[in-house]
């Protein structure tokens, strides 16, 4: 009982003196994906050392910090949309406005380390729109023709597909293809289209987020060359050149470009004498 008493005093001495855990921030979620106009949580959890009442802060990060929660309220537009369970936030109904990096700050004024933080990313998807398609209505054999296809509003951005008379369009297998299909940037790419490449077009936005969508179709004709046309087309140009040529010509002989065309031919008429040389020109008789 006596050794018991003695290491008594000690072992209270230690647990004075043994450091208590300070104050610390930490979330189950660094990055949260939600799609657009559904509800996102923004999970915060603290520990104090001594401070039974932190103070509870959350900021969003831009151009400027600016206010989320403070003071005990919700601030600009979080205000009325917004809840908060603990530290944790929970927006609701978010749109691209909301997306951004938040950080929440726990101040625990009695602790030996009074501030703790921790950061959360908000990234809001948007599924495929409708894409806009370019998609030229007809051209003639062995001409580049390009197809384009884009969505500019999905999150992330889509990938792109091609149908043609509602088939898919496979990509093509190795470098000989007469085709190219991008599909990152939408764009199907004939190097010499065919008459056998007619058909109705159309494009597939997708992006995992929601259901794809797709543009309306549009028939796409490709026709020979008209050899006759162009021939009698380049006879006509060169008949026109000639004829032009020719009258040209016979303008020049007939002096329809002389230099001296326009001239009045008027007669010169010497200017009259003073008269004091009038009076030298006399003889004087006596």
């Amino acid at each position: 009982m006596e050794g018991t008493s003695l290491y008594l005093p000690i072992v209270i001495l230690l647990m004075q003196c043994s450091p208590s855990a300070p104050v610390t921030v930490s979330t189950n979620k660094h990055k949260v994906e939600v799609q657009e106009f559904s509800d996102a949580v923004l999970s915060c959890t603290f520990r104090t050392e001594r401070d039974p009442n932190p103070r509870i802060e959350w900021k969003k990060k831009g151009k400027d910090v600016s206010f989320v929660y403070f003071d005990g309220h919700f601030k600009g537009p979080f205000e009325g949309r917004a809840t908060i369970d603990g530290a944790t936030v929970t927006l609701r109904g978010v749109t691209q406005e909301d997306a951004g990096e938040y950080r929440c700050e726990i101040s625990a004024p009695h602790d030996s380390v009074n501030l703790g933080e921790t950061n959360v990313t908000l990234k809001v998807l948007v599924p495929p729109q409708t894409p806009s398609c370019e998609i030229p209505s007809g051209a003639v054999t062995g001409s580049v023709v390009q197809l384009r296809c884009r969505d500019r509003h999905s999150i992330p951005p889509a990938t792109y597909s091609w149908y043609k008379d509602n088939q898919q369009i496979s990509p093509p297998r190795n470098a000989n293809a007469t085709y190219l299909i991008n599909s990152r940037t939408g764009v199907l790419e004939f190097k010499a289209v065919a008459k056998e490449d007619t058909g109705r077009y159309s494009c597939l936005a997708s992006n995992g987020v929601g259901p794809p969508k797709m543009c309306e179709g549009k028939h796409m004709t490709i026709e020979d060359v008209n050899v006759s046309a162009v021939v009698a087309a380049v006879v006509v140009v060169c008949l026109v050149i000639v004829i032009c040529g020719c009258g040209g010509l016979v303008l020049h002989r007939n002096g329809f470009f002389s230099r001296h065309r326009g001239r009045s031919n008027v007669n010169y008429i010497p200017p009259p004498q003073e008269p004091q040389d009038f009076k030298h020109t006399q003889s004087f008789m006596l």
